[in-house]
């Protein structure tokens, strides 16, 4: 289902996890909740895994995750402020130590020149540790290939968080 590199990715973090004691929640938009898959195929993820957020749909972004209707209208679903909002929503409805958030634009509409296809926003929350944002762009020809690499990203990243002291 996954690449070697995503599922390495996903071992490596669930171990990390295990290893510092820190519960992983999920926020995804455009991934729809295949970063939580990812986690979740790894033996013993249920040590680790708190919960996964999907809120595909602005509404349930708002409902689900607490952003802010205006932010969404004023700047788009597909922003940084509302992938930090996404991470800081997914820790505070949950009983998680680090979130990662996906926001973005897999395709192959709804592109703008602003925001083509391929854009995509990650952040990451951990407690006491403040949020942290990467802003993407996969010049992938495909949808799954956007959501894909979008997902070994996002792992990645929260790798990096899980090495903070």
């Amino acid at each position: 289902m996954f690449s070697l590199e995503i599922v390495t990715l996903a071992r490596l973090l669930v171990d990390e996890a295990r290893e510092r004691s820190l519960r992983i929640v999920t926020a995804e938009s455009c991934t729809g909740g295949l970063v939580a898959g990812a986690i979740c195929m790894v033996s013993g993820a249920s040590d680790v895994f708190e919960r996964g957020f999907v809120t595909y749909s602005n509404r349930a972004k708002q409902e689900m995750l607490g952003v802010p209707g205006d932010l969404i209208a004023d700047l788009g679903a597909v922003s940084e402020p509302v992938a930090r909002m996404m991470a800081e929503g997914a820790l505070e409805n949950s009983n998680a130590h680090v979130s990662v958030a996906i926001t973005g634009i897999a395709g192959p509409g709804g592109g703008t020149p602003m925001k083509p296809v391929g854009t995509v926003h990650i952040a990451t929350a951990r407690t006491n540790h403040g949020l942290m944002h990467r802003q993407e762009f996969f010049e992938i020809e495909d949808r799954e290939g956007i959501q894909l690499a979008a997902v070994q990203s996002a792992l990645a990243m929260l790798r990096e968080r899980m090495a903070e002291a």
